[in-house]
């Protein structure tokens, strides 16, 4: 058996990337061609740029890997418009190639590699500062090495777009897919991984829900599509009111929630930690007031514009210790239904006073 062929049979059985199948092709191609450089390239038509994935260089000239060049002025593009699969003379062929300039090319060769379906994914080349000949033996090992390349290339981008398929799909499971926010198992998962950080760090965990008042009216009132509107631009000033390191999530139909690091923990004389009631209180106000205040304001609605006097919002600092996250968001969502009594009262009593 011809020597090439078997470590070509050995090396295509053990690849399991393009680059694993690649480096011994183009290494054997060199033995092949005698020439002193080869290497495999990428043809992106969409921005007319040919690049350089892998290379190998056994001479003075090199060809650098990572090498972009614009593809009309490439040999590669000349050679497939001519049908010219080699020449030794490429100063004479193609002298204006300023890419064949600068590389030093007198020898080229090369063959394109196309995909199953025959799309144009690259080429498969060779080349030498000086003039020397290929013969048939080593043309036909070119064509069946780009046959090859074209297969795993073929194979390693359908890998990539399952690959991206799935990370959609899972985006897609953990979005809402209204306001763009983390939904609700999103949050459960952010909120466990914060509780052991927290843990990690000796720092409290913040939970903050968030309930929109007067919600059911402005859908009764403008209708649901403006409630739509309505959601998604909450969703948008609750996101700007929380930290880089938070994260915010649309639990419900009008429920959010917000869940981040809080105040750290405090040594006791004993040496345990525990977290300070009043450094716990503080936090959790000033993110509630944060959140508050986000969404008080004017909203434009489509053809509707409302005065909105902000969401009901409350929350609870805990130490991370044995904290189970339905535990704490049920404890946070007592105290947001104590701040919407607190808020509805105090609207009541106002109302009682100018009436």
């Amino acid at each position: 058996m011809d020597p090439i062929l078997n470590r070509l049979s050995e090396s295509y059985a053990a690849a399991r990337s393009t680059e694993e199948l690649t480096r011994p092709l183009l290494e054997m191609l060199s033995e092949v061609t005698g020439l002193e450089s080869t290497y495999l390239t990428s043809i992106d038509l969409e921005r007319n740029v040919q690049h350089v994935r892998f290379a190998r260089n056994a001479g003075d000239m090199t060809i650098p890997e990572g090498l972009a060049v614009p593809w009309e002025d490439t040999l590669c593009r000349r050679a497939l418009d001519e049908g010219r699969m080699f020449t030794d003379h490429v100063s004479a062929c193609w002298g204006d190639s300023e890419a064949a300039r600068q590389l030093g090319i007198e020898t080229y060769l090369s063959t394109p590699v196309h995909s199953g379906s025959g799309a144009l994914l690259g080429t498969l080349c060779g080349a030498s500062a000086d003039r020397r000949s290929v013969d048939e033996r080593a043309m036909t090992y070119l064509r069946l090495f780009s046959t090859l390349a074209g297969n795993f290339i073929e194979r390693e981008q359908l890998l990539e777009r399952l690959q991206d398929a799935n990370r959609q799909l899972a985006r897609h499971a953990m979005t809402d897919t209204l306001t763009g926010l983390l939904n609700r198992r999103a949050l459960f998962e952010a909120l466990s991984r914060l509780i052991v950080t927290a843990g990690d760090e000796r720092r409290s965990v913040l939970v903050m829900m968030i309930d929109l008042d007067r919600f059911k009216q402005i859908n009764d009132t403008y209708g649901h599509q403006c409630g739509d509107l309505f959601l998604q631009a909450i969703g948008q000033r609750l996101q700007s009111a929380v930290g880089d390191e938070d994260t915010l999530a649309r639990i419900g139909g009008d429920e959010f929630a917000a869940v981040g690091l809080g105040p750290s923990l405090v040594t006791r004389d004993s040496g345990s930690r525990c977290l300070n009631d009043r450094d716990a209180s503080r936090a959790v106000q000033t993110c509630r007031q944060r959140l508050l205040d986000a969404t008080v304001g004017r909203f434009a609605l489509g053809e509707h514009v409302l005065d909105y006097a902000g969401v009901s919002v409350g929350g609870v600092a805990l130490d991370p210790h044995s904290l189970d996250p339905d535990e704490a968001l049920c404890l946070a969502d007592e105290r947001m239904y104590e701040d919407k009594r607190a808020r509805r009262q105090r609207a009541g009593s106002a109302r009682t006073a100018n009436g």
